[in-house]
């Protein structure tokens, strides 16, 4: 698996990552539906085909099972993302915390403010955004960034010298996007180029553009071909899925995409 630097973060992750949190919110997700064991195992399996990048959030419930996987890997050799849906520096900060007791962390890699939908979001949450900032000096997070369900959230974020990551919903057919390939990948531009780390999600529809083999190889071509998204998160529940995607990607990255 390929290993890329995401943008300007200092951080290197696999090409492609897991995803804990399709159809995931108020603590569980289809991955976390799995069964705690069978989420663990399925982590460690992706690990070992090269999959080092593990996507989580505290709304989809899977920190206990990254926990679980986390006793049989170097943790140095795994990069953690989660998302908080507070909004206060208190909040958190406490957040952070706990996050980092769920997965029995010294730290987390990246924490992203969870869906945010508003554009003028850095003026509404200015305390959530210096509490990340202040965990991350105290070396408790390594990069601190955003998640949005909102073009106008999107934008702003591109124009935030605060977000260093962003997860960014792509697809080939504008399924479950922010607005239109072309109006989000105008934008991802202009993110890259001022060293922000992108990896992108929903890069198969929620499977609505994985019908079959070659849907999906098209679709996740789609976006491996845009210089401006360094990485992906898929969402996978089976070792099938988590072989069918890595060749894929392997496949790709050798061609020079």
């Amino acid at each position: 698996m390929e290993i890329v630097a995401l943008g300007k973060t200092g951080l290197d992750v696999s090409r492609l990552s897991i995803g804990t949190g399709s159809n995931g919110w108020n603590g569980r997700s289809n991955q976390t539906d799995l069964g705690f064991e069978a989420l663990r195992d399925l982590l460690l399996f992706a690990h070992e085909k090269g999959v080092t990048f593990w996507d989580s959030a505290d709304q989809y419930g899977s920190h206990p099972h990254i926990k679980e996987a986390l006793k049989h890997v170097p943790r140095s050799s795994v990069t953690i993302t989660t998302k908080t849906v507070s909004r206060t520096a208190e909040e958190v900060e406490a957040d952070v915390k706990r996050f980092l007791k769920e997965i029995d962390s010294d730290y987390v890699d990246i924490v992203l403010l969870h869906c945010l939908t508003q554009y003028d979001w850095p003026n509404r949450y200015p305390d959530a955004m210096e509490a990340l900032s202040r965990c991350k000096e105290q070396g408790l997070i390594r990069a601190h960034g955003v998640s949005c369900h909102d073009f106008g959230a999107f934008q702003t974020s591109a124009m935030t010298d605060w977000v260093e990551v962003v997860l960014a919903r792509i697809n080939h057919a504008g399924v479950q996007m922010d607005a239109s390939p072309p109006d989000v990948i105008r934008t991802l531009e202009q993110m890259a180029f001022s060293g922000k780390g992108i990896y992108g999600m929903k890069v198969l529809g929620m499977g609505k553009l994985a019908k079959d083999t070659e849907s999906q190889r098209d679709a996740i071509e789609f976006v491996m071909g845009l210089p401006c998204v360094h990485a992906m998160t898929i969402g996978m529940t089976s070792r099938a899925e988590v072989n069918a995607n890595v060749s894929v990607v392997n496949e790709l990255s050798g061609n020079g995409i």
